[in-house]
């Protein structure tokens, strides 16, 4: 299966379940989040205020805002509790053997 439009951004043993990392792909800062062993990935800055979501903690599928406390869905980049009212990019993530690959935002 190719893996056109995909770039290796990390690799699946640098993320335990549970742990988060940032990384950027072009000008964008994208979060990674190992849940239960399945890696998503988001926009790392919140929509209310500029903070990066990768210094928050993440709970289940939630993950804070270090700045404010408004949380979001990683998996579906939905805003779970205020001030957090815009929904976040969320990103397709392949993997590849052991290489961790982010595609496009979801529309």
């Amino acid at each position: 299966m190719p893996n056109s439009g995909f770039a290796k951004v990390a690799q699946a043993d640098e993320l335990s379940p549970g742990q988060m990392k940032m990384v950027e792909v072009g000008n964008e800062q994208v979060l990674l989040a190992n849940v239960e062993g399945t890696i998503y990935a988001c926009a790392d800055i919140c929509s209310h205020a500029y903070a990066s979501l990768s210094e928050g903690d993440l709970t289940g599928t939630e993950v804070q805002c270090p700045l404010h406390g408004g949380s979001f869905d990683v998996t579906t980049g939905e805003p779970m509790s205020v001030p957090a009212e815009e929904k976040i990019k969320t990103y397709e993530v392949r993997i590849s053997g052991k290489d961790v690959l982010l595609g496009p935002a979801k529309e």
